[in-house]
């Protein structure tokens, strides 16, 4: 007999007809005469319940069936006598796949968030968990399934990098040097010649300068891939290694980057509220009683959109005090963010940064202090999108790195793209842990990917 996953028996109906489940037993309540099993495989945040009857079972089999355990049973799929299921399952046989022994972490209690970290190899098992990991499969195929439908192709950029794209300076170095004997030159440098690539080589902090390159032979294509910064921070907000979707569009202004950057979001959120209603709704009642509404106020608002400038007049005029001041020239704060969002009851799309905080590659405005940039800002979450039209004017690109000491020798094949057959292009770069921690209602980031990579943790 082929097994059924608990998600197919589950919107199986009743009738008599004999099953079979295989899975992990979340929990075994009941009395001498019978056992209540509820049985779990990780297909649905729902558990199918096993009824045994004792007198069929040896007791000693009925006492290895703890919590944790994996089994096998098979049994009538009849209409459920108790309330919380339609179906379940009269055993007529169980068998031990795997036991569980006392030492197992999971009981039939509450655990911190804080803890399952700890046990990141078993928290999976957990409902909170195989409810966020399963959302973030949803998310992950809603991501392909977009741009494959919109006719853009798929690009893997590289991971081990040469260059750094963001400028930031904090990346992991890559090298296969014996760091206990290392080669330098005579002026006491490293000798990068010595190391297997030739040069310095870091992983990558971002795909999108390899995808404007692709842009500009296949029109448009995205990027999906894993990223990593060195930054040595703690935060709820920090991972050293995270997801980044990275589409880069030729012939994209800055006005039709805002068009997909929306559409996009709404399509990815629509995804999550109907394919994983399940797992939300049990993520709102245990953690965030407004992650629905939340969800539901991204799809079913337009996006304000507005410069930088003209919020930064609208912070100033609002009266609130904020942590940290507010004046033209300087970068948002999430609570800069919250508050537009909050002002307008809808996500914001704001455009036209000074170009002293933004990349050296976003293109320069006519007035010479803004670029066309674009961040998008999320209730709750602040920033999630951020994005620019490229710079495409050789001249101006190169002048900006040089403002902003970017080493035009490790880029010269960025700028031949402005040399041969330059054009208007566009793009954006939306985290993927951020997106995650907006449809789950986590607070903290490295409850939304499964085996986090902050500062001085690699475990697992």
């Amino acid at each position: 007999m082929k097994f059924k996953r608990v998600t197919d028996l589950l919107r199986t109906e009743a009738a008599d007809q004999t099953v079979e489940v295989r899975g992990w037993v979340r929990t075994r309540r009941g009395n001498k005469q019978i056992a209540f099993i509820a049985v779990n495989d990780g297909s649905v945040i729902h558990s199918i319940q096993v009824v045994a009857e004792m007198a069929k079972f040896p007791e000693e089999l009925i006492k290895r069936v703890t919590t944790g355990a994996c089994i096998r049973a098979t049994g009538k799929l009849v209409a459920s006598q108790g309330s919380g299921q339609a179906v379940e399952i009269q055993a007529e046989t169980i068998e031990i796949l795997g036991d569980a022994d006392e030492s197992y972490p999971l009981q039939k209690k509450g655990h911190t968030l804080e803890f399952l970290r700890e046990i990141a190899h078993l928290r999976p098992r957990t409902n909170t968990f195989g409810a966020v990991f399963r959302l973030r499969h949803h998310m992950a195929f809603a991501i392909h399934q977009y741009f494959n439908d919109r006719g853009f192709y798929y690009l893997h950029s590289p991971i081990i990098t040469g260059s750094d794209a963001e400028g930031a300076g904090e990346m992991f170095q890559v090298t296969t040097l014996d760091l206990q004997h290392l080669p330098k030159l005579p002026d006491g440098s490293i000798n990068f010649k010595e190391d297997f690539f030739g040069k310095s080589t870091n992983l990558t902090v971002s795909g999108q300068l390899e995808g404007e390159l692709a842009a500009t032979a296949l029109g448009n294509i995205y990027t999906f891939g894993p990223t990593f910064r060195a930054e040595n921070s703690n935060t709820p907000r920090h991972l050293a290694e995270f997801w980044m979707i990275e589409p880069e569009m030729a012939f994209y202004d800055i006005r039709d980057n805002q068009d997909l950057a929306e559409d996009f979001l709404k399509y990815l959120v629509r995804y999550a509220l109907e394919h994983g209603r399940d797992d939300i709704e049990f993520l709102a009642k245990t953690y965030d009683d407004q992650l629905i509404p939340r969800l539901q106020m991204v799809v079913d608002h337009p996006f304000e959109r507005l410069t930088y400038t003209t919020a930064i007049e609208i912070l100033k005029n609002s009266g609130k005090k904020f942590e940290f001041p507010v004046n033209w020239g300087t970068d948002l704060q999430k609570e800069h963010e919250n508050f537009l969002v909050d002002h307008f009851k809808r996500p914001v799309i704001l455009t036209d940064y000074p170009k002293d905080i933004k990349a050296f590659y976003m293109k320069v405005n006519e007035d010479g202090k803004t670029v066309r940039a674009m961040d998008i800002l999320f209730p709750w979450i602040g920033e999630i999108i951020g994005g620019s039209q490229r710079e495409e004017r050789l001249e101006v690109l190169q002048n900006r790195m040089r403002e902003m000491h970017v080493p035009e020798s490790e880029l010269w094949w960025y700028l031949d793209t402005r040399k041969f057959g330059t054009c208007v292009h566009a793009g954006f770069g939306l985290g993927f842990e951020r997106l995650m921690l907006f449809v789950t209602g986590m607070t903290n980031i490295r409850d939304v990917i499964p085996f986090p990579r902050t500062p001085k943790n690699a475990e697992f």
